[in-house]
């Protein structure tokens, strides 16, 4: 006797829309944070320490009727570099990514350091590169200082 299938779905599917799956645990909210998805019109649903055979436990984050621009999915690289972008097109996923640090980092992070002249220089763009992904570490193009994974401040 085969046994049926019982996988039951606690979280309703979008229709059209983005899906953002695998964040680490806890941070679903601060990637939301990150992306302002507070100013969203559409609906979104956030899933907290749901069950991941891959991590144990993850975030999910499912935003109706948007996709993510390229300077989000790398707000979210750098926040969550385990997560993967789902694009959904009459409910189907129709394209899945997994979210890719970018070599060279442009006007996202901020930088640390006080006396940096991106602190001091109107409309003066941050630029860091980055030098390690894992753990992630970043350089500063102007004032050269290095930050790790825990002192990235994404504006």
């Amino acid at each position: 006797m085969m046994e049926e299938d019982t996988k039951e779905y606690r979280v309703q599917a979008i229709k059209e829309g983005t899906v953002i799956d695998h964040i680490p645990k806890g941070k679903a909210l601060k990637a939301c944070e990150v992306l302002n998805l507070n100013k969203e019109i559409g609906s979104i649903t956030v899933g907290i320490n749901f069950k991941s055979k891959k991590y144990g436990s993850k975030d999910f984050i499912k935003i109706e009727d948007k996709e993510l621009s390229q300077i989000d999915v790398n707000k979210l690289a750098l926040l969550a570099p385990e997560a993967s972008v789902n694009i959904i097109k009459d409910y189907k996923v129709i394209k899945k990514t997994k979210v890719d640090i970018p070599e060279i980092i442009i006007n996202i992070v901020k930088c640390p350091n006080p006396n940096c002249i991106t602190n001091h220089e109107d409309g003066l763009k941050t630029k860091f590169i980055l030098i390690n992904k894992q753990p992630l570490k970043l350089g500063c193009n102007y004032c050269e200082i290095t930050i790790k994974d825990e002192e990235i401040i994404l504006r």
